[in-house]
C-alpha cells in the first residue's frame, strides 16, 4: 500500500511538479539516518518515538534522537517545523508532548486510549485529526484496520499510530523529496497523510470486489460455508464504512476553512482531489454493503428453495411409498380371502356343512372367486390398485 498510483490532476488533466514528485514509479527504499543519506524508516511494530525531524523551508535540518532534543532544537529555530512520529507511545511521552506544544487534554486522552472514530477537531491553533487506515491481507482475505492520530499546529506535526497501517515513512520520504510542498508547512504534511490513507483504501476496495465476485459464484454453486463468509465480509464493510464515511465531512470541513485560514491555492486543489477520492471510496463501500445484503438475501432464498425441493422430494418419495403399501395391502387382502375359505374347508371335520355335498367343491371355488373379484373391484375404485 506504500506504492503511489498515478491519477488525474484537477487542473486540465496535467500534473504539477508536486504531484509528480508525490507519485514515484517505485516504492521508496528503507530510510537511513541523516548522516547516511535518506530518512530512516519507521518500523511498523516499534513502540515509542519512531522518527523526529526538524525542517526549515522544506528541507530537513536535523533529526534529534529524543523528544527533549527535538523540543530544544525547535526553540532554537523559531522558523522551523517539527515532524514527530510515534507508534504506540507511552503515557509519559504523550504528556511531555502535550506540555511542550500545549495540546488539549481531551485530544491527548483520545490519543492515549485509541479506538476512536474518524474525526477532525480544532483546539485553538491546533488541529486534532483521527484517521482509520486500512490494508487488505491477501492470505486470509481479510481487511486489517489501523488507527492514526495527527496533531497539527503552527510549527509542528505529531503522528500517533496504532497499528501497522499506514506507512508514514513513505509519506515522509516523498515529502522530503518535494521541498516546494513541504515548505508550505504542517497543512501540507496533513494533506500528504490524508492522501496516503485514502490511497491505501484502493487495494482494499479491489480486494473486497474480488471477494464479492467469488462469493457470488459460491452462492450459486451452493457452497455450505458461503453464508459465514458473507457475514464476516459484511462486518468488515461496516468497519470500512465507519472509516471512510466520516472522512467526507472532515475534508469538506477543511475545504470550507480555506479562505479563513489562508490555505495555499495549490494545496487547496490537492485537498479537493483527496475529497473526491474519499467520496468515491465511500460510495463504493456503501455499494458493497448493499451488494452483500442482496447476496445474503439471494443465498437465503436459494437455501430455502433447496430445502423446499428436498422436502418435496421426501414427500413424493413418501407418497410413492404409500401407494406401494396400498397395492401390497390390496393384493394381500385379495389373496387372504381364498386362503381363509380354503383353510376352513381344509379342517376335515366330519360334521361340517356341505362336506358331503356334491357341489361343495365348486361352491368353495366360486366363493373364493366372488370374494376376490369383489375386493379387486373395491380396491380398484379407490385407486389402490
Amino acid at each position: 500500500m506504500s506504492e503511489r498510483r498515478a491519477r488525474p490532476d484537477s487542473s486540465n488533466g496535467r500534473k504539477s511538479a508536486w504531484r509528480r514528485a508525490l507519485t514515484p514509479p517505485q516504492p521508496p527504499a528503507p530510510e537511513t539516518p541523516p548522516s547516511a543519506g535518506p530518512v530512516p524508516a519507521e518500523p511498523p511494530d516499534v513502540a515509542s518515538v519512531v522518527q523526529a525531524a526538524l525542517y526549515r523551508d522544506g528541507v530537513r535540518v536535523s533529526a534529534p534522537d529524543t523528544l527533549a532534543e527535538t523540543f530544544r532544537e525547535l526553540r532554537d529555530q523559531p522558523s522551523g517545523m517539527a515532524w514527530i512520529g510515534l507508534a504506540r507511545p507511552t503515557e509519559s511521552e504523550l504528556l511531555s508532548l502535550a506540555a511542550e506544544f500545549d495540546l488539549h487534554p481531551l485530544a491527548v486522552e483520545d490519543a492515549m486510549e485509541a479506538h476512536q472514530r474518524p474525526k477532525l477537531e480544532r483546539y485553538g491553533d491546533t488541529l486534532f485529526v483521527v484517521l482509520r487506515a486500512a490494508r487488505y491481507l491477501d492470505a486470509p482475505e481479510e481487511v486489517d484496520f489501523g488507527e492514526l492520530h495527527v496533531f497539527v499546529g503552527p510549527d509542528f506535526v505529531i503522528t500517533v499510530r496504532h497499528g501497522a497501517a499506514p506507512d508514514l515513512s513513505a509519506v515522509r520520504h516523498r515529502m522530503e523529496e518535494t521541498p516546494e510542498l513541504l515548505k508550505l508547512g504542517p497543512e501540507a504534511v496533513l494533506y500528504a497523510i490524508l492522501d496516503a490513507v485514502v490511497d491505501g483504501y484502493a487495494p482494499v476496495v479491489s480486494g473486497v470486489q474480488n471477494d464479492i465476485d467469488e462469493i457470488e459464484t459460491e452462492v450459486f454453486r451452493g457452497e455450505p460455508e458461503v453464508s459465514r463468509r458473507i457475514y464476516e465480509l459484511s462486518r468488515e464493510m461496516v468497519e470500512f464504512q465507519r472509516a471512510t464515511r466520516p472522512l467526507v465531512g472532515m475534508l469538506h470541513g477543511l475545504i470550507a476553512g480555506f479562505s479563513k485560514y489562508g490555505t495555499d491555492d495549490e494545496l487547496q486543489r490537492y485537498l479537493r482531489d483527496v475529497a473526491d477520492h474519499v467520496t468515491h471510496t465511500s460510495e463504493r463501500v456503501d455499494g458493497f454493503r448493499q451488494a452483500l445484503a442482496d447476496i445474503l438475501t439471494v443465498n437465503a432464498t436459494l437455501v430455502t428453495q433447496q430445502q423446499n425441493a428436498e422436502m418435496r422430494a421426501l414427500a413424493e418419495a413418501g407418497f410413492e411409498q404409500n401407494e406401494e403399501v396400498k397395492r401390497i395391502s390390496s393384493w394381500a387382502a385379495i389373496l387372504f380371502a381364498p386362503t381363509l375359505v380354503g383353510t376352513i374347508y381344509g379342517m376335515n371335520f366330519d360334521r361340517m356343512p356341505e362336506l358331503h355335498w356334491a357341489l361343495g367343491y365348486p361352491f368353495a371355488i366360486a366363493l373364493m372367486a366372488i370374494v376376490c373379484t369383489s375386493l379387486y373391484v373395491i380396491f380398484k375404485r379407490r385407486d389402490w390398485l
